[in-house]
């Protein structure tokens, strides 16, 4: 390496948060925004929109689960490991509404080989509408090049 300052984790994490969104249409798609990112956490924010609403005139949950396996996917990659969801499980505990701002704040349970346990709390404002947990697996390779290894193509 020539004089290559390796970066902390919270920039690490960062660079790998920008990597993903560049590609994310999904969640870019459905109007989410990255509103914190670190070293086996993240936050994401999303607001209910008119589309998203099922017939009984609250938030569908399959909008609910995606924000927070958006969030989920963010905190378990934050490590510069290329990983995935092995499972993902939701409990909805009260329902979000047209025009509700979600925020769903993802954190590492546990991380150890090529396995992680991850935890996510979706909110309207301080009501918890959700809970998430998923199971990631790294599937090997980086996402950013920090000099040491090469980024996956």
């Amino acid at each position: 390496m020539s004089g290559a300052v390796p970066l902390s984790p919270d920039a690490l994490a960062r660079a790998c948060a920008d990597a993903m969104w560049q590609d994310d249409r999904a969640s870019q798609g459905l109007g989410m925004q990255i509103v914190e990112i670190g070293p086996g956490r993240a936050i994401l924010r999303m607001t209910i929109q008119p589309h998203m609403v099922n017939g009984h005139g609250i938030a569908h949950g399959g909008f609910i689960f995606t924000l927070a396996d958006s969030a989920f996917a963010f905190a378990c990659n934050s490590h510069n490991d290329r990983t995935v969801a092995a499972q993902g499980s939701i409990s909805f505990i009260r329902p979000g509404k047209l025009g509700d701002v979600l925020t769903a704040s993802a954190h590492e349970v546990s991380r150890s080989g090529r396995s992680g346990i991850y935890d996510v709390r979706v909110a309207a404002g301080e009501t918890v509408i959700a809970e998430f947990r998923g199971h990631s697996r790294s599937i090997g390779g980086t996402l950013v090049s920090t000099g040491t290894r090469e980024a996956a193509s």
